[in-house]
């Protein structure tokens, strides 16, 4: 089938209809939210030392590694009538999104905890990813910039409430402490109300957004009008990469495993997860050339052969990505330790000071993400003004001086300035990428690429999560507020790397 001698414009949205397709991103990130703040408190009062909670951790990230792509690949190719394409992956991770909030602050055991919070980050996941992608089919080049920054908006408003709910229900007299072992009432009652919260804003989106059909899409150019697939891959050269990746994860993983028999001093067991990892990235290889062989053409296979052919764009964010999020999960995993112990000389979980300067933790991220609210409409006047590449530069910029600045201040209230530049390199993360990827991006592969962009996030949050712990421990000497600096390091070289990007 050929395709159509012309194509339509796609039309404008007015900002009512912006604002109706970006509001399911407001209970995602109350979610998120709840995560971030919380998280770490459950592991300690389950238990868990400060050096193991990056390896607790790690379901986050790995699962999204798993979902985004899948998840993006298959919402490029669904259409369910009235459903339509994306809004079905929208409504069906917001149902097990709540279900996992529900149960996750009542389990009793840590390592049930850390199953609660794959699930819980696989259910957010499935909502999320397609979100990105959802710009790019709703939105015409001239608005994304604008709906991406909405998003933000969401995303902000979201993690503040979010962020702020222990201590408010604190304050109205719902009981913040706990016996050992016990999460308190606060942070049960903020998962719940989180719960419902995610399943009406998504509901919200579902049911004010109608998402354009498939002969739309195409008379807009958006979507081919052949359905067929054209791996670009030869079943040749997915096995000579596989094997490399294979070989190299083999040696990476038999030089750790030598090292820590040997040593007096072992590495970290959580460093495997890295080495193995790299080993089955090669076995995937193998195993996708094994079905291209095989005249198999299947989603996996397509998936492997995008992730040969980046766009150019892709591959320099790539970089940019890698040490923003970095930087982020170090903050997002050690800010409640690092500031016990920084402002208060504490480690014990289960102190008075400890869980109020928890709770203030969750005061600083709804800071941050207020500012980032604030903030998020001022990027697309400064992109107009110095291009998109510097305006995240200065973004980031400003994030590294404020992680930076934990090091140097001693009042808990100062640190709520530190919080601006957090606030405005987080609403620039998540905006600014996207508005520059999208335009390089084939559309009727925006949701497969949009997943597997994620990589490039998650990649760097398995790095922390598994080296962090031993950089805490052997190089900081378990003062985590040398991490948190590490943290803001990582976000100034991201925004040197943005000045390989052209702006178009």
């Amino acid at each position: 089938m050929s395709a159509p001698s012309f194509l339509a414009t796609k039309p404008r949205l007015s900002l009512a209809q912006i604002i109706n397709m970006s509001v399911g991103f407001f209970g995602i990130q109350f979610a998120f939210g709840l995560q971030n703040a919380n998280v770490s408190r459950i592991f300690q009062t389950l238990g868990a030392s400060v050096e193991s909670i990056p390896v607790l951790w790690i379901a986050a990230p790995i699962t999204g590694l798993i979902i985004q792509p899948l998840i993006g690949h298959f919402s490029d190719k669904t259409w369910l009538g009235k459903w339509g394409r994306r809004r079905p992956y929208f409504m069906l991770g917001s149902i097990f999104a709540a279900l996992a909030l529900f149960i996750f602050p009542n389990v009793n055991g840590l390592w049930f905890a850390a199953i609660m919070l794959w699930m819980l980050d696989a259910a957010i996941n499935v909502s999320m990813e397609p979100f990105r992608a959802f710009v790019g089919d709703m939105l015409p080049d001239s608005q994304r910039t604008t709906g991406f920054a909405m998003q933000s908006f969401f995303i902000g408003l979201g993690a503040v409430i979010s962020s702020l709910l222990p201590y408010i229900l604190t304050k109205l007299g719902v009981a913040n402490e706990a016996a050992a072992g016990v999460i308190p009432d606060s942070v049960k009652i903020s998962f719940i109300v989180g719960a419902v919260v995610f399943l009406l804003a998504i509901a919200y989106t579902v049911f004010t957004t109608k998402e354009y059909s498939p002969e739309q899409l195409k008379s807009f150019g958006e979507i081919e009008a052949s359905n067929e697939i054209n791996i670009k891959t030869p079943p040749k050269q997915f096995y000579s990469q596989g094997l490399l990746w294979l070989v190299a994860g083999l040696l990476l993983t038999a030089i750790l495993y030598f090292n820590n028999r040997n040593n007096d001093q072992p590495l970290e067991k959580e460093l495997y997860i890295l080495t193995l990892g790299v080993a089955a990235f090669g076995l995937f290889q193998i195993a996708a050339g094994l079905l291209h062989r095989g005249k198999k053409s299947n989603g996996f296979v397509e998936i492997m052969d995008d992730m040969n052919f980046l766009p150019n764009t892709m591959k320099k964010l790539a970089v940019v990505q890698f040490f923003s999020w970095f930087a982020l999960f170090a903050m997002w995993i050690y800010t409640t330790p690092a500031l016990a112990q920084h402002l208060y000389n504490t480690t014990d979980a289960t102190s008075k000071a400890y869980n109020d300067i928890g709770n203030w933790v969750g005061v600083l991220f709804g800071a941050y993400n207020l500012f980032a609210a604030l903030l998020a409409f001022l990027l697309p006047v400064l992109a107009k003004k110095f291009s998109r590449p510097v305006t995240h530069m200065i973004a980031l910029i400003a994030g590294g001086i404020g992680l930076i600045s934990f090091y140097f201040i001693k009042d808990e209230n100062w640190l709520l300035v530190s919080m601006v530049g957090i606030g405005f390199a987080w609403c620039s993360i998540l905006a600014m990428p996207y508005a520059m990827l999208t335009k390089s991006l084939p559309a009727q592969k925006m949701g497969v690429y949009m997943g597997i962009f994620n990589f490039f996030i998650v990649i760097p949050q398995i790095l922390a999560a598994t080296i962090l712990g031993v950089l805490t421990k052997h190089l900081f000497n378990g003062n985590t507020v040398q991490t948190i600096v590490l943290g803001g390091v990582s976000l100034i070289i991201a925004a040197l790397f943005t000045l390989r990007i052209k702006d178009k």
